[in-house]
């Protein structure tokens, strides 16, 4: 086991090997397929000491009956082990949605995995093309503007939140013309504007913060405001309190 192994045996904390004798020759005397949970494990026992590895781990070491390894090998095993784990428990979190790299860190280190591992199976996904910050992020802006009609200042605080670079953040963002951020902007306050019982001040009274707290910029907000009142004066020319924004 090359020093990196090394650090992460010691991360991983795993005590369990300490106590295989250093200068023996270990034979495997069993191997048990263990039933709980959903992904293989097996019992690999060496006379009165044992470890348990992931099925993954167990063929590519050749973990059979009457096969001889000593201490040293054992260890190399077990650090091999947790990193095939840490990668499977990714691939589970993937199986629900897609998840940023940050996100994806964040629930393994609830998980207790050594955070050496964590980054090596998180280069691993990257490079697998499992998880992709970039695209991630555009994906993200495209289904927020046109499904939840949010606003950029909204998209980005999200993208914030689960951990994307800002460059990554910008590029996002630049993919929506502001053209076409006025027209999410306007679908949601037209929305918002007909639902509102009263005049047309308490209209402009509960849409511009509607439209504030959805992550629109204040000059966009009032010119769909605006928009919304010209609408309005069309179809009701005696309105005396339809009164626009500079």
């Amino acid at each position: 086991m090359d020093k990196y192994d090394e650090d992460l045996f010691e991360e991983a904390e795993l005590t369990g090997i300490s106590q295989f004798p250093d200068h023996e020759e270990l034979t495997i005397t069993r191997v048990e397929r263990l039933l709980k949970g959903r992904v293989a494990r097996y019992r690999i026992e060496f006379g009165m000491h044992s470890i348990t590895v992931l099925e993954d781990v167990m063929i590519k070491y050749r973990l059979m009956r009457g096969n001889t390894f000593v201490k040293k090998d054992l260890e190399e095993i077990v650090v091999a082990d947790e990193r095939q784990q840490t990668y499977v428990q990714s691939l589970r979190y993937l199986e629900f949605k897609p998840r940023t790299r940050h996100e994806l860190s964040q629930r393994l280190r609830q998980k207790q995995f050594a955070p050496p591992l964590i980054e090596e199976v998180l280069d691993r996904l990257e490079q697998e093309s499992l998880i992709d910050d970039e695209a991630f992020a555009k994906e993200w802006t495209r289904q927020r503007m046109e499904g939840q009609r949010k606003g950029k200042l909204w998209i980005r605080q999200e993208l914030r939140q689960k951990g994307i670079a800002n460059d990554l953040i910008a590029e996002a963002l630049e993919t929506v013309s502001g053209d076409t951020e006025f027209e999410t902007a306007l679908t949601a306050g037209r929305k918002k504007w007909n639902q509102v019982k009263g005049d047309i001040s308490e209209k402009k009274r509960k849409t511009l913060p509607f439209l504030m707290r959805r992550g629109f910029p204040m000059d966009m907000v009032r010119r769909v405001v605006n928009c919304l009142i010209e609408e309005t004066e069309s179809k009701d020319p005696d309105d005396d309190d339809a009164l626009l924004w500079d």
